[in-house]
């Protein structure tokens, strides 16, 4: 995958101060605010910063936590996972792997029956729906 690079300055331009605190910065939208929560539109979440295909609809599940859940992205190539040690917890964050924002967290074995037993946990303001014609 072809990594995109680009400046402090030139994402601040792109991207509306609270995508650029969210992707940028690694920052969390309050839950249940997202657009995206209980989107049941069948189609692909492109990453909001390049364009990027996350994750497919087919893989998206309830899990009331208050963001968007999937339980596997689209490919295992377009996004990577970093060990996360901030807020006094160990999490497993979640970024896109061309432009390396910061989409959410990934949790494994809570229990919701999905086949990977993950929970993507990703803010819909990293997220553009792109729904299915």
């Amino acid at each position: 995958m072809e990594k995109i690079r680009k400046s402090e300055e030139e994402w601040r331009a792109q991207l509306n101060p609270e995508e650029f605190r969210v992707l940028r910065r690694a920052g969390t939208e309050r839950p249940f605010t997202g657009e995206y929560t209980d989107t049941k539109t069948v189609g692909v979440y492109r990453c909001r910063a390049c364009g990027t295909e996350l994750f497919r609809s087919e893989t998206k599940f309830d899990s009331h936590c208050g963001w968007p859940s999937f339980y596997a992205p689209s490919d295992s190539d377009a996004v990577v996972l970093i060990e996360d040690r901030s807020m006094g917890m160990l999490r497993t964050e979640v970024r896109c792997a061309a432009c390396d924002s910061h989409l959410g967290h990934v949790f494994h074995g809570e229990g919701y029956g999905t086949p990977t037993d993950d929970r993507y946990c990703i803010n819909s303001v990293s997220l553009n729906l792109e729904p299915a014609e």
